[in-house]
């Protein structure tokens, strides 16, 4: 991702690090209001790294309480804040880190009596930052948009569902590419944000077979509105289409090239 242009550290700032780093240890509640406070009041990179002073078992459960906000962006910013602290939380202890993807998990299971927000985000954003957790737990990401699998049904999961799998297919497409087949009719979804971020992912995939869907949505019009670059953005269909068209292209000629250079 690019990363943000740096802004000049104020006093709330100052005051915000220097209490991550030297504070006792807070209460829950107390906790909760100063990761909120960190996030609201920072750039995105200062508050990571305001994150990174603290033990990353204290920074969970505040997070997974924001994942469920109706603020867009404290929302995102919290998805990709877990990233990094679970990251850092499976380099000390795997199995804790296991838990909270267990934890995720429920989040999306019926019986948890939940609608899962943020969950898939957060699964997505992980799994990018984490190569090991990658590992195991790229199936059961990806097993949520498969019909024969956990498939979720509600739209607006399946926005964050393919949100989470592109931020997957960006960072380690190998783990993504052998589900291409239940990804490429998410391109004919209602829903445009899904139709979207389907067509993104057959852009960094380089997925041929999905040429013909994607000629079709470059008629698309439509807009929605995603997490991309740390920010909030606004999007078409067929703007996604398009650039993944040229991907796909990009892809084939470099295909041939190399196909040229064997002969």
């Amino acid at each position: 991702m690019t990363q943000m242009p740096p802004v000049t550290q104020g006093p709330m700032e100052d005051k915000l690090n220097t209490a991550a780093a030297n504070s006792p240890r807070p209460g829950g509640r107390q906790l909760k209001t100063r990761v909120r406070d960190i996030l609201t009041s920072m750039d995105i990179k200062q508050a990571l790294d305001a994150l990174d002073q603290m033990p990353p078992r204290r920074v969970i459960n505040p997070l997974f309480s924001i994942l469920y906000q109706g603020d867009d962006r404290l929302r995102w910013t919290a998805v990709t804040a877990m990233g990094r602290v679970v990251a850092r939380l499976a380099d000390e202890d795997r199995e804790a880190a296991r838990v909270i993807m267990r934890r995720l998990m429920w989040n999306l299971n019926d019986e948890s009596g939940g609608i899962g927000w943020g969950s898939p985000e957060a699964m997505g954003e992980i799994l990018a930052c984490h190569e090991g957790l990658a590992q195991e737990y790229a199936p059961i990401l990806l097993s949520y948009a498969r019909e024969d699998g956990n498939y979720l049904e509600l739209e607006m999961l399946q926005r964050g569902l393919l949100w989470g799998i592109a931020r997957l297919a960006q960072a380690r497409p190998r783990l993504v590419q052998g589900a291409v087949l239940h990804l490429i009719p998410y391109l004919e979804s209602q829903d445009p944000a899904v139709r979207g971020m389907a067509a993104h992912i057959m852009g960094l995939l380089g997925v041929r077979e999905a040429r013909g869907d994607l000629q079709s949505l470059t008629e698309d019009e439509a807009e929605f509105q995603t997490w991309a670059d740390c920010r909030i953005v606004h999007r078409r269909v067929n703007h996604m289409a398009k650039e993944a068209l040229k991907r796909l292209s990009v892809s084939e000629s470099n295909r041939l090239n190399r196909k040229g250079d064997l002969l």
